[in-house]
């Protein structure tokens, strides 16, 4: 009996113009082809006119003097930001002085005895030894220092993001008021902020603490939203009906509804402020970051990856604690005596004391490993070998010269040769195609105001960069997130390799980088492919593994092969997470090239560097302006908005 198979049934041009994406670009091209003519009349075609940009330069450098003149004699200054100085100088040197008084043996203690009791012992034991091994690459007093910021940066972070998300948890109106101000927050470069915070503070720990806090910020603002909102609204209403009042409602229900979302807020402050460290060290934080930039002045790789290790043993530390304490919540307490806080506690003043009277605060020297020399070795070996000269596949410098001169030009140059006007409406067909008219208007406003600000090419030749290193960050980071996801055996072993690559500071990706690679974009972009591709690995494994096992069952079942399961079921089902990972690696790899304007990537980044380095409020503010509305472009191209359903319908 012959086996009758179906033929898909064809897509004729009547069924094609009535899908909704082609309404949409129908009446693009109808509006483009009325106001093209009209524009391309009135201003020039090809790069951004002249009439429709300002100049805020004149502005800016009358507010940059002004602060400049007044910081010392007005009131403002004298009386506002002079008592929160302070107030920051003060604590910080408080905590400094309080973990230097206890010594290593202490606050080694101490570490192994909260995560002791918050997640268990074996997390004590790796506490300990993260702090051992701090002590062990002779970076403990910056280590100190840099603790000692994060915990004041943390605290001040918290408290900030926490009144900001309660304002807009509770009301519709301050929520989409801040949702502007935080979405700045998080994509505005340090590097443009750091000079009017300067400006205002002056070079020192307030400016660091400060930048840390606008950087910091927005998470713990934004989960504790998250978690008012999300709570159960039968309990609200269950606790509305016994008759409490709002302020009743909030400390006995929605609160407490929202203690994991709060506990992550604060997970994901600590790793925000960390990853502020290095940063922070180019206005005078100190600690772990001043090691690491000046490594990277000198291009000292293992003077680096002896500061940038025991950055990523804090981060993950802190990481592991936190995030068992969130697992925990809900969960059914463990039978454990109160005494024993105070035995543990006990037992930390004993070792503190002890070290004291022993005269052993500060880590032996006799006690430190150097690691520099050999690593400087190896990364000699390996310059001299893979720089240049290897057969068949030529050096790391001849790879980077051809993406260069094969990608990142072309794309470039094609586009920067685009007429202003088609580069908007390839803008508006992307956003209006994948969301609604209100995010293509966005997105459109967001890069004509690019052109506004006079920085039209600089800003074309960033999106290059990007644009490339997104490209290949996307192939191989779907490419290792697919294996993981089907192999257990793999994602067991990923998992410790993309926590040191998710929390190694962004500084210290560019100096084994710049080693390998030279100066130049190609150096810039293949940092933030690294820092970018851990992200976009993790979101699609999480991605596929929670794809509904019954469609699989389901499909298995029909005989569908592996390949054809994760064609036609999975990589469909996890499509949100996949927009989540692409939205996620613009946002990571246009951080990256900004910072690698450092190592010659030009554009935007060395704009705001420049701009930094030289006191020029306008040149800096101004490309980091940019760089917001070029996040924001992009944020919105890529992240698919629900059209709402009409009432009635």
């Amino acid at each position: 009996m012959a086996t009758i198979t179906a033929s898909p049934p064809r897509v004729g041009l009547p069924a094609l113009l009535k899908h909704r994406a082609v309404h949409k670009l129908l009446l693009l091209a109808l509006a483009a082809a009325i106001l093209v003519p009209l524009a391309n009349a009135r201003w020039a075609s090809g790069t951004w006119p002249g009439a429709l940009t300002v100049d805020f330069s004149e502005p800016l450098a009358k507010a940059s003097d002004w602060i400049i003149d007044n910081r010392d004699s007005h009131p403002l200054f004298l009386y506002f930001f002079g008592h929160v100085s302070n107030v920051v100088v003060i604590a910080v040197r408080a905590v400094y002085l309080t973990l230097l008084a206890i010594g290593w043996a202490g606050v080694t203690a101490l570490g192994a005895l909260v995560a002791w009791r918050v997640a268990g012992v074996k997390l004590a034991l790796g506490t300990g030894a993260a702090f051992l091994a701090c002590g062990l690459l002779g970076m403990w007093v910056p280590t100190m220092q840099t603790l000692a910021l994060m915990v004041v940066a943390v605290l001040a972070s918290v408290a900030v993001g926490a009144l900001l998300g309660l304002a807009a948890g509770l009301s519709d109106r301050m929520d989409r008021m801040l949702r502007p101000v935080l979405d700045t927050m998080q994509v505005l470069p340090a590097f443009a902020y750091l000079l009017p915070v300067v400006l205002v503070f002056g070079i020192g720990v307030p400016a660091a603490v400060l930048a840390t806090v606008i950087y910091a910020a927005p998470p713990m603002a934004r989960l504790t939203s998250l978690g008012l909102r999300g709570a159960d609204k039968e309990v609200l209403e269950a606790v509305e009906s016994l008759g409490s009042t709002a302020r009743q409602r909030l400390l006995t229900a929605r609160l407490p509804l929202a203690r994991k979302e709060l506990l992550l807020g604060v997970n994901q402050t600590i790793m925000m402020a960390l990853s502020m460290a290095v940063i922070a060290a180019v206005i005078g934080a100190g600690g772990l970051g001043d090691r690491v930039y000046q490594a990277l002045a000198s291009v000292d790789v293992g003077a680096a990856l002896a500061a940038g290790i025991p950055i990523v043993l804090l981060a993950v530390v802190l990481d592991r604690v936190t995030g068992a304490a969130g697992e925990r919540l809900g969960a059914e307490p463990e039978p454990r005596s109160g005494r024993g806080w105070l035995y543990a506690l006990a037992g930390v003043v004993a070792v503190a004391v002890a070290g004291r009277l022993a005269g052993r605060l500060d880590w032996p020297d006799s006690w430190v490993v150097g690691i520099a020399e050999p690593v400087n070795r190896a990364v000699d070996w390996m310059t001299a070998h893979l720089y240049s000269g290897v057969p068949v596949v030529g050096g790391t410098a001849d790879w980077a010269g051809h993406f260069t001169t094969w990608v990142l030009d072309p794309m470039r140059d094609g586009l920067q040769s685009l007429p202003w006007w088609s580069v908007l409406l390839i803008v508006a067909a992307l956003a209006w195609v994948i969301g609604t008219w209100r995010t293509a208007l966005t997105a459109v406003l967001a890069m004509a105001a690019i052109g506004v600000l006079g920085v039209w090419k600089p800003s074309l030749d960033t999106l290059s960069q990007v644009l490339a290193a997104v490209a290949v960050t996307l192939v191989v980071g779907f490419a290792v997130g697919i294996a993981a996801a089907r192999s257990d055996r793999l994602e067991r072993a990923l998992r410790p390799v993309l926590d040191v690559f998710q929390t190694m500071p962004q500084f210290v990706y560019l100096i084994p980088v710049v080693a390998l690679f030279g100066v130049g974009r190609a150096p810039a972009v293949a940092a933030a492919i690294v820092y970018a591709l851990p992200a976009v690995v993790r979101i699609t494994t999480q991605g596929l593994r929670q794809v509904d096992p019954a469609a699989l069952e389901s499909s298995s079942s029909l005989g569908a092969t592996s390949w054809q399961q994760l064609r036609q079921v999975q990589l469909p089902l996890a499509r949100r997470a996949l927009l989540l990972a692409v939205n996620q690696g613009l946002v990571l790899v246009l951080a990256v090239v900004v910072i690698g304007g450092l190592v010659g990537g030009g554009a935007l980044g060395y704009d705001v560097v420049f701009g930094l380095a030289q006191g020029d409020l306008a040149t800096g503010l101004v490309a980091g302006a940019a760089i917001v509305c070029l996040g924001l472009m992009l944020d919105r191209v890529t992240q698919p908005t629900e059209r709402r359903a009409k009432k009635g319908a």
